[in-house]
């Protein structure tokens, strides 16, 4: 194939570069930076998008996050491409805090503002995933199924998660958006004003080589080296 590893990197490396990319965290996000900044689109698609992107990042959907930042981008009409890239904020490094801090407020919010710690958090997903499985399993065997850990699951963690998620979420987002529209404009305007000034730059080029050739305007001059009007 031709976009296939010649060295397959062994299964330590992978997941280790899960939680710490091969060029560090802050070359990761210089590159999700570069990227949104260079997206085709006017500076409150982009943003809008980002805001799609960082607000599914705080909720339990795991597996669905692309898929929800792009539905709800698609919704708001920001740029879908923009909400896939903003997911990064949800990663092994923040996911923790992003965990403990949702779920805390959501059982805050329903009036039960007991702690919890990450991994207990991660032990009841665990636990209801496990159970899910074997009832699927199951289903049609003699065995009885059994729901008590799912139950047990959606009023500590995922409710709250979901809840309180939402709310940080939202709130997060929107601070990405104000954050990135400003240097999402000054960039664009940046980028264009470079790229009028080499334009121009151009034009004059070959205005002057139209002039030594001997030719009254540049518009006469053939080969390709016919001023641009706007």
């Amino acid at each position: 194939m031709v976009f296939k590893r010649r060295d397959k990197r062994p299964i330590g490396q992978t997941v280790s570069e899960l939680f710490y990319p091969k060029g560090g965290w802050q070359r990761a996000a210089s590159y999700v930076w570069h990227r949104l900044r260079r997206l085709p689109d006017a500076p409150h698609r982009i943003a809008r998008g980002v805001f799609a992107g960082v607000f599914i990042s705080f909720t339990p959907f795991f597996g669905l996050h692309f898929l929800g930042a792009a539905l709800i981008a698609w919704l708001i009409r920001g740029n879908v491409l923009a909400s896939i890239l903003a997911t990064f904020v949800g990663n092994p490094v923040t996911a923790p805090f992003i965990a403990i801090s949702s779920v805390e407020l959501g059982h805050w919010i329903l009036g039960d503002p007991g702690g919890i710690a990450f991994a207990d958090i991660l032990s009841a997903f665990t636990g209801a995933w496990g159970e899910l499985r074997n009832n699927f399993a199951v289903i049609y065997g003699p065995t009885p199924t059994s729901w008590g850990q799912l139950n047990a699951f959606f009023e500590t963690v995922y409710l709250p998660y979901v809840v309180g998620g939402g709310v940080i979420g939202f709130g997060v987002g929107m601070g990405f958006y104000y954050a990135t529209l400003p240097l999402l404009h000054g960039y664009q305007r940046l980028r264009s004003s470079r790229l009028k000034a080499r334009f121009e730059k151009l034009r004059s080029a070959k205005q002057k080589s139209a002039k030594a050739a001997g030719w009254p305007e540049a518009d006469a001059a053939p080969n390709g080296l016919h001023d641009v009007r706007d």
